[in-house]
């Protein structure tokens, strides 16, 4: 009985790293039995039980012989039932089978299901990346996943429902025809947005905020009583940006893939994700982690909003951890076992009341906190944390006329194309599709040249307010981002006021 060798896949993060399954089997004397070595997981260990069924179930004979499987290298922790399928075909093959197709031909992956059916996995656009990296001919997985796999351009998918179909198509690679997906920018057009600015009463000035934090990617604090808009304002903010591009869905599918959170029945982001996790979010899930990590909820935003609604009820430990996201836009996560990096490209979006009451500069309710109550509530936010935020917002509460009488205001669409030219010259300006949010010092010193009256103005700022260095910085990049948006190469006097009216409405203590 031959030895049957296959390829498969484990992840290290976000990426696909090679598997070869090894199956060697031998005649055995008494019973069926068999054993997988390699660094498996409970999950891996119990396929085993799910091989020899489905392979039984599905036409084949395994009496009286004894399987080893090898998953190499065996320093390399594998886990989930990816390795149903490629044991199952190696198995197969080793008794004695015939097929005209090579296994080490393909990247197989796939779950058995006791009738020999396959089940969804997760990553396959992962995969189907590695596949290509790797030159193979094609990909063999679930039907289920294969659209998603199919993303990729360049590489055979080949969608497989039943154990007996992927042995068919062994015998027979003309049996099955590969999948194919045509992407095209045409895929990510605007959809109307859940809320548009439109239905968002009064706020001109929160509104105008946000529109510049969409247009340059820019960090944006929300201060507000309870019922002022601030949550209606943040969730609004994902249908003023850009539509995604093909590169950034596939990098945002892939992401979302790898912790299981794809829609079934979709193979793709075609939206800017909005992730706002509940303030009792652990460490481990807003930066994520685990003993072979997955990325957490600053991954997932990737290329979208992540709101913070109660900013100061999330534990400050946990708050500590965004400073490395904000800042380099990825987060490193080191375990024994090696180190894991996860993108954090996000618009940070947060939200809290002005005291914890909820009242501080009401017109009509009075604040029932002490001095002590305020400065003790609002410094659950570290000062190198509101050093990252670059524009800190109030959101006054509405009157009644501000309900009744307010004009008709600016749809999102309208917004939208205004971001959508201040994005288009930051494109230009950078030859890429980085944003002003993002800019470097050396970058900021290039594009945010100031006049004597400018210099002056922030000379004055920084002795007055009392701004670090990095929140000069950041002021800079929200003023590049107003002239862009008034289509002016130049940063006047007018658009560093703004930038500083912007940044200054918070009192922090």
């Amino acid at each position: 009985m031959p030895l049957s060798r296959a390829y498969s896949v484990c992840f290290v993060g976000l990426d696909a790293t090679l598997v070869e399954v090894e199956v060697d089997v031998s005649p055995a004397p008494e019973k069926v039995s068999l054993v997988i070595v390699g660094l498996p997981d409970t999950v891996v260990r119990e396929s085993k039980d799910r091989v020899l069924r489905a392979v039984n179930n599905s036409g084949f004979q395994t009496k009286d012989i004894y399987c080893t499987v090898n998953l190499a290298p065996g320093d390399l922790k594998k886990e989930g039932a990816l390795y149903d399928l490629p044991i199952a075909l190696g198995l197969i093959l080793s008794l004695g089978t015939t097929v005209k197709a090579s296994l080490s031909d393909y990247l197989i992956v796939g779950e058995l299901g006791l009738s020999g059916e396959l089940r969804p996995i997760y990553g396959a656009l992962s995969i189907a990346m590695l596949a290509k990296d790797l030159k193979k001919k094609g990909v063999l997985l679930p039907a289920v996943n294969a659209k998603e796999a199919a993303s990729v351009p360049g590489i055979a998918v080949y969608p497989i429902r039943h154990l007996q179909e992927a042995v068919q198509f062994l015998r027979n690679p003309d049996s099955l025809s590969p999948v194919s997906t045509a992407l095209s920018e045409d895929l990510f057009q605007h959809q109307t947005p859940s809320i548009d600015f439109a239905d968002i009463k009064g706020q001109a000035n929160a509104k105008r905020a946000m529109e510049i934090a969409a247009a340059g990617s820019h960090n944006v604090l929300l201060s507000g009583p309870p019922g002022s808009g601030k949550t209606m304002l943040a969730k609004a903010l994902v249908g003023i940006m850009p539509p995604l591009t093909v590169e950034e869905s596939l990098e945002i599918t892939k992401i979302h893939s790898i912790a299981g959170l794809l829609p079934e029945g979709k193979n793709l982001v075609l939206q800017r994700p909005f992730r706002s996790p509940h303030h009792s979010v652990s460490y481990a899930g807003l930066i994520g982690g685990g003993t072979y990590p997955r990325p957490g909820e600053v991954s997932l935003a990737h290329y979208g909003v992540l709101f913070l609604d109660e900013i100061p009820e999330f534990s400050r430990r946990v708050l500590e951890v965004l400073r490395q996201p904000l800042e380099d836009r990825c987060v490193t996560i080191s375990r024994a076992n090696g180190s894991y990096s996860f993108p954090t490209n996000f618009l940070c979006v947060a939200a809290m009341n002005p005291c914890p009451c909820g009242n501080l500069g009401h017109p009509d309710k009075p604040c029932k906190d002490t001095p002590l109550q305020i400065e003790k509530y609002r410094s659950k936010i570290s000062g190198p944390l509101w050093d990252r935020i670059d524009m800190h917002i109030d959101v006054p509460p509405l009157r009644y006329r501000d309900l009744a009488e307010s004009p008709q205001a600016e749809t999102s669409e309208m917004i939208r194309q205004r971001i959508m030219h201040a994005r288009n010259i930051q494109k230009h300006r950078f030859k890429s599709a980085k944003t002003n949010g993002n800019m470097s010092s050396r970058e900021i010193r290039n594009h945010c040249s100031l006049d004597s009256q400018c210099m002056d103005l922030i000379r004055q700022a920084m002795d007055e307010m009392g701004m670090s260095a990095r929140a000069c910085d950041r002021l800079l990049r929200v003023a590049r981002t107003i002239a862009d948006l008034d289509n002016s190469p130049q940063i006047r006097y007018e658009y560093l006021m703004e930038a500083i009216h912007f940044r200054n409405m918070i009192k922090t203590g």
